[in-house]
Formats: structure tokens, sequence, C-alpha cells
């Protein structure tokens, strides 16, 4: 059966209908609470636009950060209910619980074309359980909160890869529906996954090998190139041989590195020189060096210029790029040039050479908003960045399974 979609449940018609939507709203805050990048919060209005304008009666599901299954005032939705309605331009309730007497009152009191918000899911222990009993009574109590006449629209394509309750278990208690936003990203993702136009180019950034290794391995039988950047970079420099002295180093992943620069050789294209300092920090001192010349004690922060214009070289030729993970550590402006060329060379392949250029959520999608870059110029920037690599690896996303069960 395939999955349905929200405009399915539109033309089946939501007006005076209430629908429960699982959004993913995990925006990060600065330390007097406000949000510094609200990208998710945007990517979300679409679906709640639409049903809004049917009629339905909308209660948002979404969490915020790791509360560990307890209320903790520091992970309260309430930014992003205000959030929300300043950009619907209309008044977002946030329920001063989430399953319980507050969100069902509130619940039963939505009239159409009215929205709400439940508090963070995570605040309940039940949301990320192991046991299936537990989840299923708390989909139970989640789906009570849509009455008979519900529906549930997963719209949070930055969680579909969890097996959690608001996202998962709910699916199978009421008639649920794909949001905009969640097929869209499916079906832009897909094209890369399935059959991306040669040159296929991939730019893998992060800071542990061990994270991306699945996608390394998944991706360069596909791609033509495999550019590897960020923290992850000095482990496979390490394998070749190279002092990196106090850069970043997963020494048991050592001889992986090794027997993947065997098996793919060519393919990967790696580091030439880097921006190295002596401590990580901000504001700290800045060289360029050759692989072998880091300075005793300091640690690679950035690619090297030599290193940014090979990989860029690479993009511009290329006619499908996937980007996940920045090439240092972009947050400070002295070390985010690498990060920045790769973005640029990705945005100039997009308008010269027609290339469908993708960046993978996470941290990738935060530097280009932080650089400041043009978001337009990518084919599509995802909202999500381990659902996004898990697509692109050809894993099965639980939260996008269920919706055809």
């Amino acid at each position: 059966m395939a999955t349905k979609t929200l405009q399915q449940l539109i033309d089946e018609g939501v007006d005076g209908r209430h629908v429960l939507v699982r959004s993913d709203f995990n925006v990060p805050l600065d330390d007097n609470g406000n949000i510094t990048d609200p990208g998710r919060i945007d990517a979300s209005l679409p679906t709640l636009k639409a049903l809004l304008d049917g009629g339905a009666k909308v209660i948002v599901m979404a969490h915020l950060g790791r509360p560990k299954g307890e209320v903790n005032p520091k992970f309260s939705l309430a930014p992003v209910a205000e959030a929300l309605s300043e950009r619907l331009g209309q008044f977002v309730a946030l329920a001063g619980d989430v399953s319980g007497e507050d969100a069902h009152e509130r619940a039963n009191g939505l009239t159409e074309g009215e929205i709400m918000l439940v508090e963070n899911v995570r605040f309940d222990p039940r949301e990320t359980s192991k046991d299936e009993a537990e989840r299923a009574q708390f989909a139970e109590e989640l789906a009570a909160l849509a009455a008979d006449d519900g529906a549930f629209v997963s719209d949070g394509f930055g969680v579909v890869h969890r097996a959690q309750t608001s996202v998962y278990d709910v699916a199978k208690k009421l008639p649920a529906y794909a949001g905009f936003l969640v097929e869209k990203e499916v079906e832009t993702l897909s094209k890369v996954k399935d059959v991306p136009e040669h040159p296929y180019v991939v730019v893998l950034g992060g800071s542990k090998v061990s994270d991306k290794l699945g996608v390394i391995e998944a991706l360069a039988e596909k791609a033509d190139k495999v550019i590897i950047g960020g923290g992850m970079c000095y482990t496979f420099l390490a394998a070749q041989g190279h002092n990196v002295q106090k850069s970043l180093l997963q020494e048991d992943m050592i001889d992986t590195c090794k027997e993947l620069m065997a098996k793919y050789g060519e393919k990967l294209l790696l580091p030439v020189d880097v921006a190295a300092a002596p401590e990580f920090a901000k504001d700290a001192e800045k060289k360029i060096v050759g692989l072998d010349e880091i300075p005793e004690g300091w640690m690679g922060l950035d690619i090297g210029p030599e290193t940014a214009k090979n990989y860029a070289d690479a993009i511009k030729d290329s006619k499908t790029v996937f980007w996940n993970g920045p090439m240092g550590v972009f947050e400070f402006p002295n070390f985010a040039d690498g990060t920045k060329a790769v973005a640029d060379a990705m945005i100039a392949a997009t308008k010269d050479n027609g290339s469908f250029t993708v960046v993978g959520g996470g941290d990738s999608a935060a530097s280009v908003r932080l650089l400041g870059l043009d978001e337009d110029g990518f084919s599509h920037i995802s909202t999500g960045g381990g659902a996004s690599l898990e697509l692109i690896e050809g894993k099965e996303l639980p939260g996008v399974s269920v919706l055809s069960k």
C-alpha cells in the first residue's frame, strides 16, 4: 500500500476534524532561550497552514533537546509556540503537559482553524521507551487528543528514522498521512539514492568516521568521488601515515580507514593541507600547513586552501552532489573557509552546470544559514541529518514505512 499524503487528507476534508501533527521543532537555543536558527519551524509551515486553511483543529507534537524523560523548563516548547504564533499570524496555545488533563481540555476546546502545541513529548519517558507496551499506552493517550474523527500527519522528517511513540506508534492508532515536508524530503532524497546523474560527488564531514562508516561504504559504491573533510579526515590522514598531532583522532578506526582507502582508492579525495591551531578556541591563532607540518601540540580545525580548491573543482564538474557534514569548525569564523568553499562550489554547480545539489541536514544546513549563504542556491536543503543519511544509505525509516501499513 502506498503512503497516503496530506493532499489526500485535505481532499477527503479536514473541516472541523482534529488533526494530530508530528513536527520537528528541535531548534537550537541560546543561553537566554532564544531560537538561533528557526529553519525547522519555517519548514513546517506549509503543512500547518494547509490544515488550518482547511478548517482543521490542529494539535502539534514535537520534542526539543534531550530532557531524558523528565519535565525540564529549559526544554519547554514555549519559545516554539511564540515563534509559530508569529509566523502563522494567529495564537498558538501551549498545553501545560503532553497527554494529560490540560492537553485534553485544550484539544477538546479547539474550534475550526485553531492550533495548539502539546509540551515537549520527551518530557514523558514513554516517548523513547524500548518497552512496546509503554509506548503503545502513550500512543493511545496521544491519539485520544485527536478524538474520534481524528487523523495523524507525520511532518517531522528529522525524526522519521526513530521508532519513537509520537513518530511511529501513534501512526498505528489513527489514519496516517505524510505531510508536505516528509513527502518532499523522501521524494528528493530518493532521487539521489536511486538514480543520481553522473558525475556524482558525495561530500562528507563531521567529527567521527564511526558515525559515517555505513554512509561511506554505501555511497562509495555509487559515487564517482567521495570528498572527506571535517574532524573525521584526521583519522584517514593518520591511516596514510601522517602525524596529526592533537587533531581529532579515532585510533580504533585507523585500520578501517586503511581498508576503505585500499578498496576505494581513487574515489576518495582527502586533504593535502589543513588550517591548524594551538587550541580549540574561536580566536585561536591559525596556520596553513602541509600534512606533515602540523606544529607539535596543535590540531587541525579546517581543511586548507589547496584542499578547498581541489574539492571545489570536483564539485563544479559534477551533475549530482550530496553533502553531509562541515569541513571544519565553521562556528569559528577563522575556520569556516573550507565549509564555505564547498557550499559556494555547490551553489556554482547548481547555477552554471544545472547540477542537482542536496544539503543533507544537520550541521551542514546550519552552516549554510550561519555563513549567510543563499539557501535558494541549492536544489534542496534537508531538515534531517540522521534521517537523510539513513535514507541515502538505503535503510528503512520507521516513521515513513509505518505510514504505508
